[in-house]
């Protein structure tokens, strides 16, 4: 478990990460990390959610038309 520290930063409040934290989830400074709400609380990840659905959309794409880009790749 992390211990995250929030600090005053300009006008806003931002949070401290461990950089062991931060190597673990490879992120660096400037990198963005995205808190997504589930029933267990909130989730912080640097993968952007809408990536996902935009992957699982085309995987979906490329099964329906296998055939199609089979002959394509020839």
């Amino acid at each position: 478990m992390h211990t995250l520290k929030l600090t005053t930063i300009g006008s806003s409040t931002g949070a401290v990460f461990p950089k062991d934290l931060l190597a673990q989830l490879k992120l660096k400074k400037g990198d963005q990390i995205y808190a997504i709400e589930t029933p267990d609380g909130l989730l912080l990840t640097p993968y952007d959610p809408t990536i996902k659905e935009q992957l699982e959309i085309g995987r979906d794409f490329m099964r329906e038309y296998r055939d199609t880009f089979k002959v394509l790749a020839e």
